[in-house]
C-alpha cells in the first residue's frame, strides 16, 4: 500500500516543514510525494531537519497545479480542519482502512494545504473525500509536518493489519474523471441546459460522479455517451421518415414496425 499512496503538499512555505515532512515519510516507508507551487527554495534549512531523509528531500515531484499532482490517482483525499457542509470527514484510522481497499483500484493522493491557510474551498471541493485529525480544545490545526506524520503512521498501521477484502475493478484516475467532467459540460451546453456563465451546476454534478467511484470502463462509457449526445443528430421524426415502407394490399404504405390494426368503422371488421 505504501507505494500506492502519494502525499501532496500544496504551497508549502516553511523549509523546516519540508525537511520534517520528508523525515516523517521516511520513518514510515513512504517515498511518493509531490509539491504544488512550492513557496520556498531554501533546501539548506530543510536539510538540517531531514535527518536520514536527505535522499527523499532531493527528489519530490514539483508541479504547478493540484490537477497535475493527482492526475494519475484514482482517489483524492483533502486533509482539513474545516467543517464542510454535506461531507463527513474520515479520521486517520478510517482513512487507513479505506486506503487498504482503494489501493487495489489505483493510487491514492492525500492532499495537505499550506501552513497559514490550509487548502482553499475550491481545492477541498475538487477532492473526492475529506479527512480530519480529531483534536481537543481551542487548537484544531496541527503543524504541517506533524499532520503528515499522523497520517503516515495511520496508513502504515492499516497496511500491516488484516488483509483487506478484494475491491472492485481498477478505478478511473482523476485525469479520466476530469475528461468526463469536460464531456458533461459540453453535452449540457449543447443541450441548452447551460446558458450564460457557468455557476455551480457542472461542479455539483461532477462531484456526484466522482463520489460514485467509477471504474475505468464505466468512465469510458460515460464519455462516449456524453460525446454522442453533444453531437447534433437527426430527430426521431427524421429517422421514421427514412424507414423503408412496404405496400400492404388494401392498407396503403406502412413503415416497417407500424401496426396493421384499424379502428372500428374502417370497413375491415368481420361482418356479423
Amino acid at each position: 500500500m505504501r507505494s500506492g499512496v502519494r502525499f501532496v503538499l500544496v504551497r508549502p512555505r516553511v523549509p523546516e516543514n519540508l525537511g520534517a515532512a520528508a523525515r516523517a515519510l521516511a520513518n514510515f516507508g513512504f517515498e511518493d510525494w509531490a509539491l504544488v507551487r512550492l513557496g520556498t527554495h531554501d533546501f539548506a534549512k530543510a536539510r538540517r531537519v531531514a535527518v536520514h531523509a536527505e535522499g527523499l528531500l532531493d527528489r519530490p515531484r514539483i508541479v504547478g497545479t493540484l490537477d497535475e499532482a493527482v492526475a494519475d490517482c484514482t482517489w483524492v483525499v483533502a486533509t482539513t480542519s474545516r467543517r464542510v457542509r454535506g461531507r463527513r470527514p474520515l479520521d486517520p484510522t478510517e482513512l487507513g482502512r479505506r486506503v487498504s481497499v482503494e489501493g487495489q483500484r489505483g493510487r491514492t493522493a492525500l492532499v495537505f494545504g499550506d501552513e497559514r491557510d490550509g487548502l482553499s474551498a475550491d481545492e477541498i471541493r475538487r477532492c473526492d473525500e475529506i479527512s480530519t485529525i480529531p483534536t481537543r480544545g481551542g487548537q484544531p490545526s496541527l503543524n504541517l509536518a506533524q499532520a503528515v506524520a499522523v497520517y503516515a503512521f495511520s496508513l502504515l498501521e492499516a497496511a500491516e493489519g488484516p488483509r483487506a477484502v478484494p475491491a472492485d475493478p481498477p478505478g478511473a484516475s482523476d485525469g479520466e474523471l476530469g475528461l468526463l467532467e469536460e464531456s458533461l459540460r459540453e453535452a449540457l451546453r449543447r443541450g441548452g441546459f447551460l446558458v450564460g456563465p457557468e455557476r455551480h451546476a457542472v461542479r455539483e454534478l461532477a462531484g456526484s460522479v466522482r463520489r460514485a467511484r467509477l471504474t475505468k470502463s464505466e468512465v469510458r462509457l460515460w464519455v462516449a455517451a456524453l460525446r454522442r449526445l453533444a453531437r447534433p443528430g437527426p430527430s426521431t421524426q427524421d429517422e421514421r421518415a427514412r424507414q423503408p415502407r412496404e405496400h400492404v394490399p388494401g392498407g396503403g404504405d406502412l413503415a416497417r414496425g407500424e401496426s396493421l390494426e384499424r379502428p372500428p368503422g374502417t370497413g375491415l371488421e368481420r361482418s356479423r
